[in-house]
């Protein structure tokens, strides 16, 4: 690998997920992403901070304060930072049109491309029948889901002892399960429709841990993804077109700190 990795500018950067102040967080990996990667406007598509959690348990470890400090830092060194809070970080939803340290609260924002198109830019809890109408199911799923990320953390601390890579048992445990597979796939539906109805070339949201790039449902769906499983996020090139980075991805990481160039994802229908 090269002394000096490249930094890879981008017109936008979409991240989601992160759950800041929860132990499942890969704050360690986002920073070294962040490390890598710029933009000229970065979209933190909800539940970036945990309220969730953190009313039930402190837990704000020095990482997590540093990926707040290197995002505002960003913010003051120029990059646009819009910030669409989720169901996890609702209680931003008080603080709707207004700026903090440099960062927009806005509910949804339309995201225009380099080449003209335009995407609603949207957490998407909204569109999520168990968030809206039964919040008790939701926040035993999300007990449910931590407890599976307790088990992620202990069996990836042995994996890396043996010298196996990052591996989340949690995710392949959903998408083996057909209720959860359907439940993706409804997610994405909705979500392409609402772009439909909106008159916009697609939709970028997160939400459901569940990173893709698609026109199955005749609509640009993408979606981001989170740091707690799959460390990813979405870029757009100054061409328009997008990019899901796996940063997770071992070998995905060497290419891009050795030549600047990862794998392409879908381009930008």
């Amino acid at each position: 690998m090269s002394s000096e990795p490249t930094q890879r500018h981008f017109r936008a950067i979409f991240l989601s997920d992160i759950h800041l102040g929860t132990r499942g967080c890969q704050a360690d990996m986002l920073l070294d992403f962040l490390k890598y990667h710029d933009a000229e406007t970065i979209y933190l598509v909800g539940d970036i901070v945990d309220g969730w959690r953190l009313r039930r348990m402190w837990y704000w470890p020095q990482a997590h304060n540093d990926v707040v400090q290197k995002l505002m830092r960003k913010g003051r060194k120029g990059a646009r930072i819009v910030y669409t809070p989720g169901n996890h970080d609702e209680f931003l939803r008080d603080f709707l049109g207004t700026h903090f340290g440099g960062i927009e609260v806005v509910e949804e924002i339309i995201h225009e491309t380099a080449d003209g198109r335009r995407y609603l830019v949207i957490h998407g809890d909204r569109f999520d029948v168990v968030v809206r109408h039964a919040r008790w199911l939701a926040f035993l799923g999300d007990w449910a889901y931590v407890t599976a990320l307790n088990l992620n953390t202990g069996l990836n601390i042995l994996r890396r002892r043996l010298g196996l890579t990052y591996w989340s048992l949690s995710a392949w445990a959903k998408l083996k399960v057909k209720n959860a597979v359907n439940f993706i796939g409804k997610f994405e539906e909705t979500l392409a429709g609402e772009a439909e109805r909106q008159g916009v070339d697609g939709v970028i949201c997160g939400h459901i841990h569940h990173a893709a790039d698609h026109t199955e449902f005749g609509t640009h769906y993408i979606n981001t993804g989170d740091w707690v499983e799959s460390c990813t996020a979405v870029a757009e090139h100054h061409d328009g077109t997008f990019e899901i980075i796996r940063w997770a991805d071992r070998a995905e990481r060497v290419r891009v700190l050795e030549t600047g160039e990862p794998r392409r994802a879908q381009a930008a229908a």
